[in-house]
């Protein structure tokens, strides 16, 4: 004969909480702007490595046409304050 089975409740299981609606709306906003810092942050980085390119073909010379070279002169010295007016804003956030 095979002993008898029965049901024993086991009250130290660790059950998963489940994520409200509300709670998962949250948690996915709280990523997506820490996500759109990053990419603010990215986009900084960029701008300040084509500053440092637009440097270079500034003071290239007569290799560069004179209206590249101007633009990029322009472009770099406008860069950097485009970058700490991004990163002020970013911080705002």
């Amino acid at each position: 004969m095979s002993p008898s089975l029965s049901v024993v409740a086991d009250n130290d299981l660790n059950v998963a909480r489940v994520e409200t609606v509300g709670e998962r709306v949250r948690r996915l906003q709280a990523e997506a702007r820490q996500l759109a810092k990053d990419h603010i942050r990215s986009l900084s980085a960029a701008i300040l490595g084509a500053e440092a390119i637009a440097i270079d073909i500034a003071g290239g010379g007569e290799a560069y046409p004179p209206g590249i070279r101007d633009l990029a002169r322009r472009f770099a010295e406008d860069a950097q304050a485009r970058v700490q007016t991004l990163e002020a804003i970013n911080a705002r956030q």
